[in-house]
């Protein structure tokens, strides 16, 4: 009995040691699938969702662009029954009504093709024109007639109705389609961000005083940009003294229309992926103590600022 006893209280010490070994198991397996769920998240919101956004953008700026086109075949066939109902030519009637049928036919492929079927939407597109030009003629045709009546300048009246709000309904959606152009275009403007200036001595070292500049060595990061279009890059710095007038210019550029002097320019190859750029400017004259400003401007955009002071 005693033995028993005794057997019992030896192997509680190893009972306790391994639940405890398994209770650290579990709080790892636990934590590492915290990480990865918290990874999967962060990675998401940086990198899936603007992808995500543009895609959901560019889809409907292609639906805008087919409503925009459905509506002005409606108004095609709108104006036809318009001229269909001036005429007592039955000639001209039939003429007039096959071009109509055509148009509706147009009209139906029009709302089969998918907004992304990009070589439909181009013909389909091109046939606008081709519509626009026979309308024109069978319009002329009609007026040279003469045929309209006081009775029918009421119907007349309606119809332009129908018309100019068909006009208003694609004069909107050409404004909403414009909007989202925009946002696109916001979404791939490159950003700036990590400034650091860093004035050297005549030995290259950094000086501690103003009249020991020489030259500054100045750096930033441009942000990763899924959305930007890759390709070169003509980077402008424009460094301004404490009394705003741009120091060492070395030519001008074009930015918001005006012509506008900077200090250096560096060509880059933009990826879309993170970039680090390190920039030069060698001191030409006297320097002031006080605040300076250096501003950053790529794409005709300003991507980022900071200032610095010397004493």
């Amino acid at each position: 009995m005693e033995e028993q006893t005794q057997t019992n209280l030896d192997q509680q010490p190893e009972q306790a040691t391994k639940k405890g070994a398994t209770g650290l198991i579990i709080l790892g397996v636990v934590v590492a699938l915290i990480a990865i769920a918290t990874a999967l998240l962060v990675y998401h919101h940086l990198y899936t969702k603007p992808l995500i956004d543009e895609n959901n953008d560019l889809k409907e700026l292609a639906e805008l662009e087919k409503q925009e086109m459905e509506n002005q075949y409606k108004e095609f066939d709108v104006q036809y029954e318009m001229l269909q109902s001036q005429l007592s030519n039955d000639s001209l009637i039939a003429q007039i009504e096959n071009e109509r049928r055509h148009t509706q036919q147009l009209l139906e492929e029009l709302e089969r093709t998918k907004a992304t079927d990009a070589a439909e939407i181009k013909r389909l597109k091109a046939e606008i024109a081709s519509l626009r030009e026979v309308l024109r003629s069978y319009i002329m045709q009609v007026d040279s007639l003469n045929r309209i009546n006081q009775s029918l300048n009421e119907e007349n009246t309606q119809i332009k109705e129908q018309i100019t709000q068909a006009n208003t309904q694609i004069t909107n959606l050409s404004t909403e389609r414009n909007e989202l152009k925009d946002k696109v275009n916001i979404a791939a403007q490159l950003d700036a961000t990590g400034f650091w200036v860093t004035p050297k001595d005549k030995k290259s070292k950094d000086a501690k005083k103003v009249k020991d500049v020489k030259k500054f060595a100045f750096g930033f990061t441009i942000v990763k940009n899924v959305t930007a279009k890759n390709g070169q890059r003509i980077v402008y710095a424009r460094i301004l003294k404490p009394d705003n007038s741009v120091m060492g210019p070395k030519g001008s550029f074009t930015y918001e229309n005006t012509q506008v002097e900077y200090t250096e320019k560096k060509y880059i190859d933009y990826t879309g992926e993170e970039e680090k750029v390190t920039m030069y400017s060698d001191v030409t004259e006297f320097l002031e103590a006080g605040t300076y400003k250096l501003f950053i401007i790529c794409d005709n955009q300003m991507i980022g600022q900071t200032s610095f002071s010397l004493k």
